[in-house]
């Protein structure tokens, strides 16, 4: 049997915000916020900081600087023609001479 797992939500105009704002953000880290402005809705989210992490589900590989550098590189490597290519085939040869 699944648990169902349940967050409220509110939406508010932006004048209601304007007015209320503190009462509105306070409200967001445990309730689910949204702004409806014309059509669409704003969600108001709150985050201990912004995050340039590229990958959609923040990996945290990303995070770190070295990894990045790493990339970088190997970017302008293949880029510049540099990179070599290898099979699967190949890979498996080179570890069975290891051997």
């Amino acid at each position: 049997m699944k648990k169902e797992v349940k967050m409220d939500a509110i939406t508010i105009s932006p004048t209601e915000l304007r007015a209320n704002q503190k009462k509105y953000f306070d409200m967001a880290e445990h309730t689910r916020v949204f702004v409806k402005r014309g059509r669409k809705l704003i969600e108001l989210v709150v985050s201990d900081g912004i995050s340039m992490n590229p990958s959609p589900s923040g990996d945290p590989w990303f995070d770190d600087p070295r990894n990045i550098a790493e990339l970088s590189r190997r970017i302008k490597e293949y880029e510049a023609g540099e990179a070599k290519f290898v099979t699967l085939e190949e890979l498996r040869k080179e570890w069975e001479d290891i051997k």
